[in-house]
């Protein structure tokens, strides 16, 4: 608990501390348990790993000193953390954590027990909490970026699955051809038809015929790129995402990442997915994230409550 003043009245609030690594930044928010920030930072994520453990602990140290409180911390990064070896690992945006021991080497240095969790995780708990999702029992956060990935949520808690990747469909194979005996093709094929390499904006800068953005593509206008190339990366999400509502059946999609915003009607989405479902008509919604980018840092401080 930490006690503020305003005038003669003092003010008990519980208050959270949530860090977000990513590839470029370090992001801190204060957050009280009923949703308001009380301040948020960014500083830039170092390239070496000793000097964002570094970094962190020194964004914490001077919460604590100014608001004179040991704060409860919750920290998303990108990957996950198999806590049977306790080592991080598949951190594609931020190599520098992979194979580290991050929650250990985070309570270590703060002294006080550090809760750590993959940063699309994170995302789907706090749209869950209090923003587009919180009156819905199982959320599937869509994180439709540089890659594709995802977090799923049931009744407020996160579902990591019995190796931690629960929600990573990005990395779901599409269906092969070929010599199912023949090991090396095998592994080729998986490795070049995951779905994110047709659904993510890195996976349609590979298959645009101009070394372009995501973005860039997006803009253009004319008929090839609109009509055809667009409308395909269409086609395959949705039909990804009929691959989730077959397996998880979710009540909502809670869909964030810079590419997420380049798709123009989640109402058109819903219906291409339809159409490719035996079923005419599916309950489950399509919403836009309430707190954006911001959701990652917002559920990491969620941690902890």
């Amino acid at each position: 608990m930490v006690i503020l003043t305003s005038g003669s009245n003092q003010v008990l609030i519980k208050m959270k501390i949530g860090i977000d690594i990513g590839a470029t930044k370090i992001e801190s928010v204060i957050l009280k348990k009923n949703g308001d920030e009380i301040e948020r930072s960014r500083v830039p994520c170092p390239k070496s790993y000793k000097k964002i453990i570094k970094d962190v602990t020194k964004i914490v140290f001077t919460l604590d000193k100014k608001y004179k409180k040991k704060f409860q911390v919750g920290v998303c990064h990108p990957g996950s953390i198999d806590y049977k070896t306790g080592l991080l690992k598949n951190s594609v945006n931020a190599k520098q954590l992979n194979n580290k021991k991050l929650n250990i080497d985070l309570s270590k240095a703060l002294k006080r027990n550090i809760k750590c969790e993959n940063d699309a995780n994170c995302f789907a708990l706090s749209e869950a909490i209090d923003g587009a999702a919180k009156n819905y029992n199982v959320v599937f956060g869509i994180i439709i970026g540089s890659g594709t990935g995802g977090g799923i949520v049931i009744n407020n808690k996160i579902l990591k699955g019995a190796n931690y990747i629960s929600g990573e469909w990005g990395h779901l194979p599409l269906p092969i051809f070929g010599n199912l005996n023949d090991k090396k093709y095998i592994k080729k094929k998986i490795s070049l038809m995951q779905i994110q390499k047709f659904t993510s904006g890195k996976g349609l800068e590979k298959l645009y015929h101009k070394k372009i953005t995501a973005r860039e593509i997006f803009n253009k206008s004319d008929k090839f790129t609109k009509s055809i190339f667009i409308k395909h990366f269409k086609i395959r999400l949705a039909r990804a995402l009929v691959n989730l509502i077959y397996t998880i059946d979710p009540d909502v999609f809670v869909f964030g990442g810079g590419l997420s915003n380049e798709i123009s009607s989640l109402n058109e989405l819903k219906k291409m997915v339809t159409k490719n479902m035996e079923i005419k008509h599916i309950n489950t919604k399509f919403l836009k994230a309430k707190y954006g980018d911001a959701s990652g840092v917002r559920g990491a401080a969620r941690l902890n409550y």
